[in-house]
């Protein structure tokens, strides 16, 4: 019976010494501070889920904002260009017609300028016609002894005149 006692002892001991063990740990409140640990890390995950999934949702926030900025600058770029290109097609029809009417200011002026000195031409034809009619009447007077002579003299210096005329036309 020795044997059967030993291994009850041994067998009770070890029974002993596993309540002892959990008496222990109830008795430190070791279960307690365990779950405490646990609510607490859960408590920290939870918090940072939390915090994450309202980064999330300001990150989502901050790319809206910036897609509508985005497209408001190609629409404010759009409208730039072609405000820029209506302006430019304005500016080359504006100096297109300063083109032309500098050419019309230039061209009337060029033909003014014609006139003038075709009149001054004119005129300084019938002053050298005057002049010459002028010596040849005085050729005349000078040589009028008689009237033959007159007449050839007349007609010599009708003939000079149209020549010096002629000359001057061409």
């Amino acid at each position: 019976m020795e044997i059967n006692t030993m291994a009850i002892d041994a067998t009770f001991w070890v029974a002993v010494s596993f309540i002892l063990f959990f008496g222990g740990l109830i008795y430190l409140k070791i279960p307690q501070k365990v779950n405490e640990i646990l609510n607490k890390l859960i408590l920290d995950i939870k918090k940072e889920i939390d915090e994450s999934e309202k980064l999330r949702t300001e990150a989502k926030t901050l790319l809206e904002n910036a897609q509508n900025k985005l497209n408001t600058a190609q629409s404010v770029r759009d409208e730039i260009l072609e405000q820029a290109k209506k302006d430019s097609d304005k500016l080359v029809i504006e100096l297109n017609d300063k083109f032309h009417k500098a050419s019309e200011i230039k061209k009337n002026l060029t033909e003014n300028k014609i006139s003038q000195m075709k009149e001054m031409a004119i005129k300084e034809i019938k002053d050298t016609s005057i002049r010459i009619a002028m010596d040849s009447v005085k050729k005349i007077i000078t040589t009028s002894v008689d009237k033959t002579k007159l007449d050839r003299l007349f007609q010599k210096n009708l003939d000079e005149t149209k020549e010096e005329l002629k000359k001057i036309n061409s």
